[in-house]
């Protein structure tokens, strides 16, 4: 099977790959478009492309092309991947977030596309003065597909960049279905604070509310210690999506005083919960709990059929945190109190293209062992 890549630089041709449904001919587009992407999350959407620009990151949209698989004499478009130039501190790497995306079909040839997009990584990598060559692959993680990574030469990187644990909830049961569906104290908690006339739960599409998000996250760092995003990194983000009304922010009061809160994206019938933030003014008033069931309720009224309470700690096959140290321990249990189902992909990956990566790998090892990650 043969493969060319080519850059994408129309929005409709890539969201519509990545989109549901059945296969379509676009009016203006001289390529068969397979609407059936088998996995994905916003990170290989337009608008973080779009937003990684605004942050000055250099990027590529590529689209993956079957020259064997033809309709009507046009090359078929079977994966898509963005591509991302990071200059850190200890020099520039080429990543790819949460891709390549692939169509379904695509299964059996997955090690040759793969295969055919580390050669143009390479390509480019040489051009951008690249030490390092990073994928937080969308794949499901199993021995095939474990396999396949090593086979091509890549290493398991030493930190993750994306969730490779995540939680997800199937939200097209009725709201009464999903409450039925959750652990007991989650549910109780929900309706203890409706029930509640101190707590208020606003919506707010306003950019400006973004530095509201900002002063509460700040507290969550501080008391979390982990790497904060800046600002301008929410801001910016916040604004990409908040161009096609795909983006909103939750804030959470109590008694007048904002207690909690969180960032919330939806994209191709996916609901995110990408950032959080919270308070311990008030450790036992649920505003919480509401104020993520109300971002569900959202998530349902905008057609979004699985909600992504994004990444989670290792957990038991008891559904508990493996290690109730972990930073994210008490996290995890509250995201996994609302019901739903643990999906993991295969860990991040490294193809080191010099020896700058392997003081880069030592450093960030370090750094992962005492965040205790």
């Amino acid at each position: 099977m043969e493969f060319e890549i080519k850059e994408i630089q129309n929005k409709e041709v890539w969201e519509n790959f990545l989109s549901e449904g059945e296969e379509s001919k676009l009016s203006f587009s001289p390529f068969t478009v397979a609407r059936e992407c088998e996995e994905k999350t916003f990170l290989q959407s337009w608008n973080w492309g779009e937003f990684n620009q605004t942050m000055r990151n250099k990027i590529w949209r590529w689209g993956i092309y079957s020259k064997e698989q033809k309709t009507m004499n046009d090359e078929q478009l079977v994966g898509t991947t963005l591509v991302i130039k990071i200059q850190a501190k200890r020099g520039t790497f080429l990543f790819v977030p949460h891709g390549p995306n692939f169509k379904k079909q695509e299964t059996r040839n997955r090690q040759q596309v793969l295969e055919k997009l580390l050669e143009e990584l390479k390509n480019i990598a040489k051009e951008e003065k690249a030490s390092l060559i990073r994928v937080a692959p969308i794949l499901e993680k199993n021995e095939e597909n474990i396999r396949i990574f090593k086979n091509l030469g890549f290493r398991e990187a030493p930190i993750h960049m994306h969730p490779e644990l995540t939680w997800e909830l199937d939200i097209e049961p009725s709201e009464n279905e999903l409450l039925m569906g959750m652990r007991k104290t989650t549910r109780y908690l929900i309706r203890q604070a409706q029930k509640n006339k101190d707590i208020e739960i606003i919506q707010s599409n306003q950019i400006d509310d973004v530095e509201i998000f900002n002063k509460l996250y700040q507290e969550t760092v501080d008391r979390h210690h982990f790497v904060p995003f800046s600002f301008d990194y929410l801001k910016n983000e916040f604004s990409a999506f908040s161009k096609d009304n795909r983006v909103t922010i939750f804030l959470g009061k109590y008694k007048n005083e904002i207690v909690s809160s969180g960032i919330f994206i939806f994209w191709q019938n996916i609901g995110f919960y990408h950032h959080g933030a919270s308070s311990l003014r008030y450790p036992k008033i649920p505003v919480s709990y509401l104020l993520q069931w109300e971002a569900i309720k959202e998530a349902k009224k905008r057609g979004c059929k699985i909600y992504n309470f994004w990444g989670i700690a290792p957990i038991t096959s008891d559904l508990r945190p493996q290690n109730s140290d972990h930073p994210w321990a008490g996290l995890t249990l509250f995201k996994m109190g609302f019901g739903g189902y643990k999906k993991e992909y295969v860990k991040t990956q490294d193809f080191p293209l010099s020896k700058k990566y392997w003081l880069n790998y030592i450093i960030e090892k370090l750094r992962k062992t005492k965040r205790g990650l």
